[in-house]
C-alpha cells in the first residue's frame, strides 16, 4: 500500500528544467561534531557531522569514494530544519580512523555501526557514488530503512572506465603547503558545473598534515585497490527507493540507472539534467527539490497507510 501510494505521487520521474530563483533564507544550525565506535568496528574511530535535533526523523548523508561529510554541507543545512542529519566519515575518509588493515565490506560496517548508535526508528538512507552502494546493501541486507536514495551510483559504465578513475584516485598525493594542496584539488570525475565556490569550500575542508609535514587529501588512497563486496539480491529491499542519474554521468549510463529501477522493486528513476556523476554538487537545487519532494510524497503515503 506504502509503494502504490509513492506511485500515485509520481512512479517515474524525470526532471527537465532547474529549479530557478534564489534559495530561500535558512536559519543558521550548527553542526556538531562528533566521533564513536562500537564493538563490531574492531577499535576503529568514525566520525559523523550532526545537525538539526536529535528527536526528529533521521537522515543519513554517506559520501562517495575519497570524500568525506562536508561534500554535504549545502545540502544537510536545507534539511536540517525536518530532520537530524547525520554525515558520516567512512573509514579511511575525513576524520574518521585511517586504519592500516583494509577489509572488503568494511564500509558497510561502518554504516550498520552508525545506525546501531543512533538508535531509534528507521532511517533515510542517501548516498552518493560508493555511498549509494553502500546503503544499498544495508537496505538489502539489513532492511530497517525508511527510505533510501542512491544519487549516480555507477554502473554500465564503459569498459576501463572505472578502472581508470579508480587508479586515478589510488595515487597518494602531497603537496608543500596547504594552499597548493587546496588549489590542486579536483573532482574526478571532473564536475565542470560544479561552482568554483564550491570546489574551494570542499577543499578547504579535505585537506590535512601528513606526519612527513607535508600536506595531502583526507582520504586513504589503498581503498581503491580494495575489492567490492557482492550485493545481496535486491529483490530484498522493502523500502521506497528513488534512483538518481546525473545526464551526463560517465559512471552511470542510462542503461545502467534504468538496470538499478529494474531490480530494485517499486524503485524510481530521476535524471537531472546538466549534471555528471557529482549530481548533488552541479545541480543542488534541482537535487534538494527532488528529495523534497520524495520525502514529502514518502511521509504522505506513511500517514495514509496507517489504519
Amino acid at each position: 500500500m506504502l509503494r502504490r501510494a509513492l506511485a500515485e505521487g509520481g512512479a517515474a520521474l524525470r526532471l527537465h528544467t532547474a529549479i530557478v530563483g534564489r534559495s530561500p533564507r535558512l536559519p543558521a544550525v550548527k553542526p556538531r561534531h562528533r566521533k564513536f565506535t562500537r564493538p563490531s568496528l574492531g577499535g576503529v574511530t568514525l566520525h559523523a557531522l550532526h545537525r538539526g535535533e536529535p528527536g526528529n526523523p533521521t537522515l543519513v548523508l554517506l559520501h562517495g569514494g575519497g570524500g568525506n561529510v562536508h561534500w554535504w554541507d549545502d545540502l544537510a543545512v536545507c534539511f536540517a530544519d525536518r530532520f537530524h542529519v547525520v554525515a558520516l566519515d567512512f573509514r579511511g575518509h575525513g576524520d574518521s580512523d585511517h586504519p592500516d588493515e583494509l577489509l572488503v565490506g568494511a564500509f558497510s560496517e561502518d554504516l550498520a555501526a552508525l545506525v546501531e548508535d543512533l538508535g531509534g526508528q528507521p532511517p533515510l538512507l542517501v548516498g552518493h557514488s560508493l555511498g549509494g552502494r553502500v546503503a544499498l546493501d544495508h537496505a538489502a541486507g539489513r532492511g530497517g530503512v525508511r527510505g533510501l536514495v542512491m544519487l549516480d551510483v555507477a554502473r554500465g559504465a564503459p569498459a576501463g572506465l572505472g578502472e581508470a578513475t579508480r587508479r586515478t584516485l589510488g595515487i597518494r598525493r602531497s603537496y608543500r603547503s596547504r594552499e597548493e594542496a587546496v588549489s590542486r584539488f579536483r573532482f574526478l570525475p571532473e564536475a565542470p558545473n560544479t561552482p568554483e565556490a564550491t570546489r574551494c569550500a570542499i577543499a578547504e575542508r579535505s585537506v590535512r598534515r601528513d606526519p612527513d609535514g607535508r600536506y595531502g587529501f583526507k582520504f586513504d588512497p589503498r581503498w581503491f585497490g580494495v575489492a567490492t563486496r557482492p550485493l545481496p539480491p535486491l529483490d530484498r529491499v522493502a523500502c521506497p527507493t528513488l534512483v538518481v542519474r546525473g545526464e551526463r554521468s560517465p559512471l552511470l549510463s542510462d542503461e545502467g540507472a534504468k538496470a538499478w529501477v529494474a531490480e530494485i522493486p517499486g524503485s524510481e528513476l530521476l535524471v537531472v539534467p546538466a549534471a555528471g556523476h557529482h549530481v548533488h554538487l552541479d545541480r543542488p537545487q534541482d537535487v534538494r527539490g527532488a528529495l523534497d519532494r520524495f520525502f514529502g510524497r514518502l511521509e504522505r503515503a506513511e500517514t495514509a497507510s496507517r489504519p
